[in-house]
């Protein structure tokens, strides 16, 4: 399997701007509405990729758990549904409903949000602080789908808990791992430089 890796977006970076659908609630969901959260996790994924089944479950709690803390959670599909309709958004609310995320998980048809965020796989993480200055980019854990590694979120984790807790996150950090977003044709960005996976 093709594995494609987080570009890594530099730390500190100021989150961009994003206002999207949610499908399913019809709202539109912007960056403005964290506003107030303790800080703000912003994960790039879709409802087909074997890296986001893989940890679905762990996600969902993962979610639950820490927004019970104040932390802000957003999901956020890019893919090009023309060649992979299993991502399209008459499909993400049910797969929301199933999976129970209790994040608003956006559709971002025109893929500016994911060019805007240097997204590059999915599952892909953003971390920032209260300050909504990037604090974390990098992987839920080391399991893989097939690694025989338990799914526990550990490196997201423990970045979230020193958000939380108002501490420096170590800047050593794994990048995340999965299919590459799939991209409308001809329109990768520059700084995608993977191979088409998944």
């Amino acid at each position: 399997m093709v594995m494609t890796a987080s570009t890594m977006l530099p730390l500190g970076t100021t989150a961009p701007d994003f206002s999207l659908p949610n499908p399913a609630t019809g709202a539109t969901v912007s960056l403005a509405d964290f506003a107030n959260s303790k800080g703000l996790l912003v994960i790039f994924m879709c409802n087909h990729c074997p890296f986001v089944v893989h940890l679905r479950s762990a996600l969902a709690a993962f979610a639950t758990e820490y927004q019970a803390k104040g932390l802000g959670v957003v999901g956020i599909s890019s893919n090009d549904v023309s060649t992979h309709p299993d991502d399209g958004p008459e499909k993400m609310g049910a797969e929301a409903e199933s999976a129970g995320y209790t994040f608003p998980y956006l559709y971002d048809e025109q893929q500016v949000a994911a060019k805007d965020y240097h997204a590059a796989c999915t599952p892909d993480f953003f971390l920032f602080d209260r300050d909504h200055k990037l604090v974390y980019r990098g992987q839920f854990d080391d399991s893989r789908p097939d690694s025989g590694i338990e799914v526990t979120g550990a490196d997201l984790r423990a970045a979230a808990d020193a958000v939380l807790a108002g501490e420096a996150v170590p800047a050593e950090q794994k990048p995340s791992i999965g299919c590459n977003i799939k991209w409308k044709s001809g329109s990768a960005p520059a700084y995608f430089t993977g191979e088409p996976a998944c």
